[in-house]
């Protein structure tokens, strides 16, 4: 049981990204999934999920409108589409699932710093140069 993220780098202020996190050994689709990120000293920040249905999404004040959370189920990956980055999006980004009622999917998100995911990728790492 694995959950692999990849997508990260370095790009400028402005630009976008695109994570993946490619799920071995579960179906994605029977989960609530998201992606929360850390920055150098500082703590965790959920900053999108969504239900297992996909009905219901989440997402944190600092990149609603410019991130977009995804699952495909037929590749068993989720995705973050990451637009109009900002140096303060630099961070290590996580993605993580887990089983819950759809309706407190969010709670993946709101209570990140004390959740314990049922699964959580390696991270990967996203620079915003200025």
């Amino acid at each position: 049981v694995q959950l692999q993220a990849s997508g990260g780098g370095l790009v400028q202020a402005g630009g976008s990204l695109n994570l993946s996190c490619t799920a071995s050994g579960f179906a994605l689709n029977r989960y609530s999934i998201g992606w929360f990120r850390q920055a150098p000293g500082k703590g965790r920040e959920g900053i999108s999920c969504t239900s297992s249905t996909g009905d219901e999404t989440y997402y944190a004040p600092s990149v609603n409108g410019r991130f977009t959370i995804s699952r495909d189920t037929t590749k068993n990956t989720m995705y973050l589409q990451m637009n109009v980055l900002e140096p303060e999006d630099t961070a290590v980004y996580y993605c993580a699932v887990d089983e819950v009622d759809d309706r407190d999917y969010f709670r993946l998100c709101t209570q990140v710093r004390i959740w314990h995911y049922l699964y959580t990728g390696q991270g990967t790492l996203v620079t915003v140069s200025s």
